[in-house]
């Protein structure tokens, strides 16, 4: 049984954090946007959710994604694929509204492929790896300059900005400082010449440190287990998993 009124309360909290993290920052809370993750949870969470209002949802794996859109299709939510993306499967993602993943400009031009197939747009986030840790994706800042310019003449994707995994950290002040080098990262892409257009969202911050991202420049908070609860029990108690 979903517990809508947990997740209309959860909502709630976060969106409130969301403001106070902002007004600490001197920033519109508007310019701010929740990607609610709702990875292991059923279609009936995201529709909870929708009905309080919210828009943005996050999935990590393509298949699972696609039969919630299918379960909701009638809703008018707005779908970001947040976990990797194997160029094979580009086609699929086309489903998607926003992909906060791409690392090389070949997968750049299977999107654009794929989307232009499906007669979508679809905004794109380069994932930037700052850490070097062998578990996770991204791009090396020295690569980005090629990703971009592989962006710059498709017509069916855009590249819209910027996305973090940093290191798990106990204490979200531990993620501060890759948060502060993603946004020195845009700021030496915007002097080198790349176009602001492409370089307006910072895909960064989860549930364990989105007010510490907040305070330093995203645009786009993605939260799963802070909003949905423990993986898979939809009415457990937050915990910091994403």
């Amino acid at each position: 049984m979903i517990d809508a009124s947990a997740l209309h309360a959860r909502l709630e909290d976060i969106r409130s954090r969301i403001e106070r993290a902002a007004g600490r920052a001197k920033r519109d809370p508007a310019s701010i946007r929740l990607v609610a993750v709702s990875k292991t949870f059923p279609a009936e969470c995201v529709a909870a959710l929708a009905a309080a209002g919210h828009r943005d949802f996050g999935e990590n794996k393509v298949q699972e994604a696609l039969q919630k859109m299918d379960a909701t299709s009638t809703l008018p939510l707005r779908w970001h694929l947040v976990g990797h993306l194997q160029s094979n499967k580009a086609k699929k993602a086309a489903r998607f509204d926003a992909v906060h993943s791409v690392d090389s400009p070949a997968l750049v031009a299977r999107l654009e492929e794929a989307a232009a197939a499906a007669r979508r747009q679809i905004d794109l986030l380069v994932q930037v790896d700052l850490a070097g840790e062998a578990t996770k994706f991204g791009a090396r800042e020295q690569e980005l300059a090629d990703i971009f310019a592989a962006a710059r003449g498709c017509r069916a994707v855009r590249a819209a900005g910027l996305m973090l995994l940093p290191p798990a950290f106990d204490d979200p002040e531990g993620s501060r400082p890759f948060f502060r080098e993603l946004r020195g990262v845009r700021d030496r892409l915007l002097a080198r010449g790349v176009d602001a257009s492409m370089l307006g969202e910072l895909s960064m911050g989860m549930s364990h440190d989105f007010e510490v991202a907040i305070e330093e420049g995203a645009t786009l908070v993605r939260v799963g287990t802070a909003l949905f609860g423990h993986r898979g029990r939809a009415s457990s108690a937050p915990t910091d998993e994403l």
